[in-house]
């Protein structure tokens, strides 16, 4: 099972992890930089409909989950949104609910699934199925039963936190993306765009977010 992660808050208002030395987000905007390489980097926008799976390496603080749940209200979708993380050392409530404060826009989202995860990891709500899979990736996600439409990528640098980018692990995911997935990543690290191709992704390098030159889109042919 995963260990709670550790601490620290940068200016006041970015967390920052002290066992990768790390922030959670962006120093800059980390809700702008959500939307950018996850939400526009797999088209979500053009793509979401009821039982879409939305999977991520690093649940972190919620943000992705928050930015995309609003994405699914603003978009007007029926039924539900599917969306499984995968997550070594999870956040506590109170350290989400002071990172979530600074993106007042997702006040609404954040209210709902910090209550419903003090519940425990499966969250059921009308127009959200979530769930939080404790523990290293290299280890549950061989054994997940389930198929993602859209991945985002998004463990700690790729320099600091290596296990979460290895080649073994991009087949794990590009075992578990259904025909015509996709996935993107903030990073454009060499080694992580070849371990993508190599699993069989078709992989591009796009424009990244703020002092970020590039970042990684893959699709599953």
């Amino acid at each position: 099972m995963g260990q709670s992660a550790e601490l620290e808050w940068r200016d006041g208002k970015v967390p920052v992890s002290t066992r990768f030395d790390d922030p959670y987000y962006s120093l800059d905007n980390g809700l702008a930089e959500t939307c950018h390489v996850f939400l526009d980097g797999n088209d979500l926008a053009a793509r979401l409909c009821d039982g879409f799976h939305v999977a991520e390496l690093g649940f972190g603080t919620g943000l992705n989950l928050l930015a995309t749940w609003r994405l699914w209200r603003g978009t007007g979708q029926g039924g539900r949104l599917h969306f499984t993380s995968f997550e070594a050392f999870p956040v506590d409530i109170d350290d989400m609910r002071a990172a979530h404060s600074a993106f007042p826009e997702l006040a609404e989202e954040s209210v709902e699934i910090l209550d419903a995860l003090g519940s425990g990891p499966v969250v059921d709500l009308p127009d959200l199925r979530f769930e939080m899979i404790k523990g290293d990736a290299r280890e549950t996600l061989p054994h997940w039963p389930g198929r993602a439409d859209a991945w985002f990528l998004d463990g700690f640098s790729p320099a600091r936190n290596p296990e979460l980018w290895g080649a073994d692990l991009m087949q794990a995911v590009a075992a578990h993306t259904a025909p015509g997935g996709t996935a993107a990543t903030y990073t454009a690290a060499g080694h992580v765009r070849r371990a993508l191709q190599a699993a069989g992704f078709e992989v591009t390098r796009r424009p990244g977010f703020g002092r970020k030159r590039h970042m990684t889109t893959a699709r599953m042919p």
